[in-house]
């Protein structure tokens, strides 16, 4: 199993959360929303080999946590993953979108001057407005668009960009999340929660909760449960290369 995108420092037991995570072999990219938050945070994957941890500048912040920009350019180099990052375009925070858009470009050159990062991005309600910023910034490295909830064009234009995607539960409640899913490139997809934020029979979605995206992609692409988790682990260690976690365990877990 595969949660590239959940927020285990923001459960109620983070150590709980990591433990089980672990017990149930799923590999975790841990996001953050702050650098500072990212100290604690990477500490909950100390002697669990599945938990990689990413620095965050959630957008939603972007306006109050500007100012650790530095200490994010500081502890870039700690880490392969950079997480959760991106822009929102929903009316809460369109005001802010100035600020938001320079903390982004701002990472992603960042990113693009240290090598390059695996990048886990939001991009609700701006989806364009994200795409223009990779593209500008092609040397950043590889973007994960997380939750994806653009148009079928909008799709088409971030699969073009070479965009991956992280997919979760919720996707599967909707006729367009259902559709978009039929779409995605099947080398180029990963499996998310993004819990504790999104929720699934009257809770938070926990990292285990992942097994039952195969099933769900397997009947979007019309092809058998266990070919989409062995799919799903080849793209994984594609994508991360040597980080990635090389054991074969009883449940399949990356």
């Amino acid at each position: 199993m595969i949660d590239f995108h959940c927020h285990l420092d923001l459960y109620p037991d983070p150590t709980a959360a990591a433990r089980q995570a672990d017990a149930a072999r799923v590999y975790v990219l841990s996001v953050t929303t702050t650098p500072k938050a990212w100290r604690g945070t990477s500490a909950l994957a100390k002697g669990r080999s599945r938990i990689r941890t990413a620095l965050g500048f959630h957008p939603q912040l972007a306006h109050e946590r500007h100012r650790e920009l530095a200490l994010f350019e500081g502890l870039l180099p700690e880490t392969r993953y950079v997480g959760e990052v991106g822009l929102d375009g929903t009316p809460e925070f369109r005001a802010h979108a100035a600020i938001q858009r320079r903390v982004f470009e701002t990472v992603l050159r960042m990113s693009a001057l240290h090598g390059g990062r695996i990048l886990s991005i939001h991009s609700r309600r701006a989806c364009d407005e994200v795409l223009d910023c990779l593209r500008r910034q092609p040397d950043a490295g590889t973007p994960i668009l997380h939750w994806f909830s653009g148009s079928k064009a909008q799709l088409m234009r971030a699969v073009d960009q070479g965009c991956w995607f992280s997919v979760g539960p919720p996707m599967m409640r909707s006729a367009t999340g259902r559709a978009l899913l039929r779409h995605l490139p099947r080398d180029r997809v990963l499996t998310e929660t993004d819990g504790p934020f999104a929720h699934g029979n009257g809770r938070p979605l926990k990292p285990e909760d992942t097994g039952a995206m195969a099933a769900s992609l397997a009947d979007a692409w019309g092809i058998g449960e266990a070919t989409v988790t062995d799919l799903l682990l080849a793209n994984l260690r594609r994508l991360s290369g040597p980080d990635a976690i090389h054991d074969r365990g009883p449940s399949r877990a990356a």
